[in-house]
């Protein structure tokens, strides 16, 4: 079998592209302000164009999609929910966090609040959220290469997205990314949209038989033809209907090699076995996914599990994007607290122009790509429905041109995190110089990658609601009460955090166990945060009334900055209050290290 010459042609040129991007904006950067936050002077257009293009990562290119053919439009609260926390990042956080004049979430934690404990506390809080996205995006990398080009081994994919964001965040940090993620924005726009247009057109012309009523039948999804899956990794799936087939390999723990015939029930599938369907044979699906069509079209069918999972969705979704620190740091580039505003503003038309696509890509891939139900990898909708609804040149192009989007998904939010997880370790570590942000950014990678290449993949956007929850359960509250409540102390920061940040890693350890023991954990333990948000936002009210005399002696200066006018003038840099003046070496002038925070205060 040769190369698919045209995926790799198109995935070649975003890479090139984002090189060549890299470089050109690489040449002007050479200051820690560069690095950090590109001198805070992006226009509220090209940063609400960069911060949706670090946004829109692969859970929301590939998984989005995947989720709707999986389990039916519920899913697409994922996709509302995120675009619904830019309007309150609008309302009530996205100016005042600007005129902290912050250059990272735990440097407004600890300028607000006063603790440079509580700054430990957001570092590692920061650090785990970080890789919990991240992760996931290097397992799709690998997913995607692999599907690009049969037989490549997925750790490639890993190393390939690596190196390239390492090798662009090293060129120029924030000041580079944000000119390449504005760029990757267009391409994930153009990636999903031009598909969407052609494949719903074949769909609307389409005269097979049932394809029109298919998603509104009572039954369960059918093969539309003769179809064979070979598993990647061991599945249970249940049968709605008896099923003949072909089988080669192990099911329910006995070698099969030939024609059988599957009852109505529950199968254990082990890895690399194949399976042949002829067409109109009832669809085997993955233990979890919606079997009938009338339940997948139907909205919260599944009862009050259902229901409670919709809900938690919405939190995470909702008010995880108020704490995500590689989103807040492109709000830090801005001028002023007014631009933005304004960036949050076109950050929402984007993004609301790109979820257009996901929802109708996902209906036809579960009419027309049904196998992906039965081996679980519906991540793989999007690169694999346009050569099977169009099996001819047509479709390989399409295909090319999602395989580049999906490239540029991995490799614009990865930078992102990388800059985000490298500014924070650096200012916090070190003396902040570009020297210490350049080693930080490679050493930031070798962890992530490492359990990228160990952990089993999931739904990449499951495990992405996971980095959500946890931004909800502590940085969220620490924004909101600490924009809008005085009486926050420091003491009731960290408690919260603590308590928000180790009930979802609790409920991130039960999920992982129960994934490779059979899938037994309930929807409150999958989906945490309808329960970890109030706890963490009760845990901060309580413990800082119980602590009120904690509250920083200057309060009064520090909400006046964070609340008053921009033309007033107290915006200041934190940064150049702590380390001085750049230089065109890229250094700072040190001006009295151990009282910066008091200078800032009085600013």
């Amino acid at each position: 079998m040769g190369l698919p010459v045209l995926p790799l042609l198109t995935i070649a040129a975003v890479v090139l592209s984002t090189f060549a991007i890299g470089y050109y904006g690489s040449r002007a950067a050479n200051t820690s302000r560069d690095f950090l936050v590109a001198r805070r002077r992006v226009s509220s257009r090209q940063n609400a164009a960069a911060i949706a293009g670090e946004f829109l990562s692969a859970s929301s290119f590939l998984g989005v999609a995947g989720l709707v053919m999986k389990n039916g439009p519920d899913q697409f609260w994922y996709a509302i929910g995120s675009t619904a926390g830019y309007l309150t990042l609008l309302l009530f956080v996205a100016a005042p966090l600007r005129r902290s004049g912050a250059y990272t979430l735990p440097d407004f934690a600890e300028a607000r609040l006063g603790s440079r404990g509580l700054r430990v506390v957001a570092t590692v809080v920061t650090i785990a959220i970080g890789y919990i996205y991240l992760i996931p995006q290097l397992q799709n990398a690998g997913l995607t290469l692999s599907m690009v080009i049969p037989q490549t081994p997925r750790w490639a994919g890993v190393m390939l997205v690596t190196g390239v964001i390492i090798v662009n965040v090293l060129g120029g940090g924030m000041r580079v990314i944000t000119l390449v993620q504005a760029f990757q924005y267009w391409v994930k726009l153009f990636a999903i949209a031009a598909p969407a247009f052609v494949l719903f057109a074949v769909f609307f012309v389409d005269s097979s038989q049932g394809t029109r009523s298919g998603l509104t039948s009572a039954a369960s999804p059918v093969f539309t033809a003769n179809t064979t899956v070979t598993l990647d990794e061991s599945v249970r799936v249940r049968v709605a209907e008896p099923v003949r087939l072909r089988a080669s390999g192990t099911v329910d723990g006995h070698g099969v090699d030939g024609e059988v015939t599957w009852t109505a029930g529950a199968k254990d599938v082990a890895a690399n076995t194949t399976l042949s369907f002829p067409a109109g044979a009832t669809v085997p699906v993955v233990v979890g996914t919606v079997a009938s069509n009338a339940d997948w079209v139907r909205p919260q069918s599944g009862g009050k599990a259902a229901l409670f999972n919709t809900y938690s969705v919405i939190f995470a979704t909702f008010l995880g994007v108020l704490g995500l620190p590689h989103v807040l740091a492109r709000f830090y580039t801005n001028p002023d607290g007014r631009s933005a505003r304004r960036t949050t503003l076109h950050v929402l038309v984007l993004l609301g122009v790109f979820y257009l696509f996901p929802a109708i890509l996902g209906a036809l891939g579960r009419l027309y790509e049904p196998g992906l139900l039965t081996v679980g990898r519906t991540d793989a909708t999007l690169l694999l429905l346009p050569s099977v609804m169009i099996p001819n040149v047509v479709g390989q192009v399409l295909g090319a041109i999602v395989a580049a989007g999906a490239f540029a998904a991995f490799m614009s939010t990865s930078s992102g995190l990388l800059v985000s997880l490298a500014g924070v370790i650096a200012t916090d570590m070190s003396r902040g110089r570009v020297k210490d942000f350049r080693w930080f950014t490679v050493l930031v990678m070798i962890i992530p990658v490492s359990l990228a290449l160990v952990l089993r993949p999931h739904d990449i956007t499951l495990a992405v609601g996971m980095a959500l929850a946890m931004a909800a359960s502590t940085f969220c509250p620490v924004l909101v009460l600490g924009i809008w409540w005085r009486e926050l102390t420091w003491v009731g920061a960290g408690i919260g955090m603590t308590v928000g940040g180790l009930l979802v890693a609790a409920a991130m350890t039960v999920t992982a166990i129960s994934d490779y023991t059979g899938g037994w954990a309930p929807t409150l333990v999958q989906q945490p945060a309808l329960l970890t948000v109030p706890l963490a936002f009760g845990t901060m009210i309580v413990v800082s009334k119980a602590t009120s005399r904690r509250q920083p002696e200057d309060i009064n200066r520090i909400m006046l900055r964070l609340h008053a006018p921009d033309p007033l003038g107290f915006v200041k840099d934190r940064d150049v209050l702590r380390f001085g003046e750049g230089r065109a070496d890229g250094r700072h002038r040190r001006i009295r290290p151990r009282r910066w925070r008091a200078r800032w205060s009085r600013a």
